[in-house]
């Protein structure tokens, strides 16, 4: 199969600030089954750079979370399995490790925490990684309360997230949400994908951003790979997709979309094959992956 980026030509939509709040709902709704985030943190003594990754699933026990930590990531050449993982199996504890030279202890506390119809808690957790005596990654609204119970104050590492990804099953739309711009706002991002199409005919995928159609791909037996450029708070982000799976695979049927925003060094679509230098400040912008499985 061609690369993600082998059929890509450019098109442009803008979206401004978001026009509506909250998440859309539907009977139609697949269901997310896993979560997966990356943080780039820096730490402050050091002036080093660690990658982050925080998974959150489903399983027959109930929630499963796990963290994972690179401590000499490279941008143009991470691989997860370089990352020293932690499966967390309980609801709430602390754990120490060491990941390269890097000191680390993580403290999380899902016991009491409420779910929506995903993997990843809404409200009522904390999962706080310590490296180095620095606070390198502090999540959920419970926070706070965790690091009050340090004995003293930790300086705070600069932390943000680099990329999202999502894995859904089911047939109708998923809808999510995600912030391109450290200064900007949440925007709803819908996709759906129509055996019939809309009208009754051959197969279409739709996205919106902020209930706007901002993608209508008709004909998909044959434009089943392709991209669209959108600017997202005077950014360009750049979506792209490709559903070979779900028409031409075998059941369940796999269909890609991404929606990458393009570093202040990038002119053009981004392509698998290229790298930025980080010394010219060029780190990747932000980009959000979904994986859906079509249930056959």
């Amino acid at each position: 199969m061609k690369n993600f980026a082998s059929c890509f030509s450019e098109h442009a939509v803008k979206v401004s600030e978001p026009s509506c709040s909250g998440s859309s709902s539907s009977a139609g709704c697949s269901v997310l089954s896993a979560v997966t985030c990356l943080y780039r943190t820096r730490l402050i003594a050091a002036q080093r750079e660690l990658l982050i990754r925080v998974a959150w699933s489903k399983g027959q026990a109930g929630p499963m979370l796990s963290v994972g930590i690179d401590d000499d990531p490279s941008l143009d050449g991470w691989e997860p399995s370089a990352m020293n993982c932690q499966l967390l199996r309980k609801k709430k504890g602390s754990r120490a490790f060491a990941a390269g030279d890097c000191a680390v202890r993580l403290h999380w506390d899902i016991s009491s925490a409420k779910f929506g119809s995903g993997p990843e808690p809404v409200d009522g957790f904390y999962v706080v990684m310590v490296v180095n005596s620095e606070l390198a990654l502090s999540l959920g609204d419970m926070s706070e309360e965790c690091t009050r119970r340090f004995e003293e104050a930790l300086p705070v590492a600069e932390s943000s997230m680099i990329s999202r990804k999502e894995q859904v099953i089911g047939q109708g739309l998923h809808s999510t949400r995600a912030r391109f711009r450290d200064d900007g706002g949440d925007h709803e991002i819908t996709i759906g994908c129509k055996e019939e199409g809309w009208d009754g005919k051959e197969p279409e995928l739709s996205v919106t951003v902020d209930k706007k159609r901002v993608v209508h791909v008709r004909r998909l037996r044959w434009n089943f790979r392709g991209n669209q450029t959108l600017f997202i708070d005077g950014s360009p982000v750049d979506m792209m997709w490709d559903v070979h799976g779900w028409r031409f695979g075998n059941a369940p049927g796999w269909a890609v979309f991404m929606f990458r925003k393009r570093s202040a060094l990038e002119s053009r679509l981004w392509l698998e094959e290229e790298t930025v230098d980080r010394e010219q400040g060029g780190a990747p912008g932000f980009s959000l992956l979904i994986q859906q499985a079509f249930k056959m």
